[in-house]
């Protein structure tokens, strides 16, 4: 995995482990202990280096291995990396506080981003359905809900369209999403799709088909196809 540094200071990021719960809409929370049929990957990966200092425009590898490979059952395991950016000294150009001052406060914020770290053993398998679409109007504009029901024994993430087909068959493009994930061991996510406000698009008339297309590291999974 690379880490670079696109800014124009130089930058210092710690890097570690966290375990993450995804709720079922969609956000999420840290937690300690796993849920029932979760597996957490930390313990089984070893990583360095632990802490990464980059001037601009620099780069660095941080190395992954796998390791007590023989110790893990079949099915998936998750933990997230998560990249914690180190609070540098005095920023350039701030100045002192006044001689005569009683009270300075300096509020430095914290950045970090994580991403998720998944391990599959043995045989895994997934699928996904959609269910409970419902079309809805708000201030902003048309929107489609649509949850996303998922079995199997590991996570999915894909990729989400839906069209507008008239009465006359014209097809329309009207929504699409990339990178939506239902995070194993969860039944299920539910998630609000903003639609084209086109007002010249009837959606009380014709059909809306909602596909999805999952990925595996090897390509296209599997889809799903529903009408409302």
């Amino acid at each position: 995995m690379n880490l670079a540094n696109v800014g124009k200071d130089s930058a210092t990021f710690m890097i570690s482990f966290i375990q993450i719960r995804m709720k079922d809409d969609g956000t999420f929370e840290k937690i300690t202990e796993p849920d029932s049929a979760q597996r957490f990957a930390d313990k089984y990966i070893r990583f360095y280096p632990r802490t990464v200092t980059l001037a601009p425009n620099e780069s660095q590898t941080v190395k992954m291995q796998i390791t007590k490979a023989s110790e893990m059952l079949p099915g998936e395991y998750r933990s997230h990396l998560y990249f914690r950016a180190v609070p540098t000294g005095k920023p350039l150009g701030e100045k002192e506080p006044a001689a005569d001052s009683l009270i300075s406060i300096n509020i430095v914020p914290v950045f970090g981003i994580s991403m998720p770290v998944i391990i599959r053993v043995g045989e895994t398998d997934a699928q996904i359905q959609l269910s409970e679409l419902a079309l809805r109007e708000s201030a902003n504009g048309p929107a489609l809900d649509i949850t996303f029901q998922r079995s199997g024994n590991m996570s999915v993430y894909g990729d989400v369209v839906v069209d507008h087909i008239s009465s006359t068959g014209q097809s329309t493009r009207v929504g699409n999403v990339n990178g939506l994930a239902v995070y194993s061991p969860n039944p299920k996510r539910k998630f609000r799709l903003a639609l084209n406000p086109d007002k010249k698009i009837d959606y009380h008339s014709g059909r809306l088909p909602s596909f999805v297309s999952a990925h595996s590291v090897v390509g296209s999974l599997y889809s799903a196809l529903t009408n409302i």
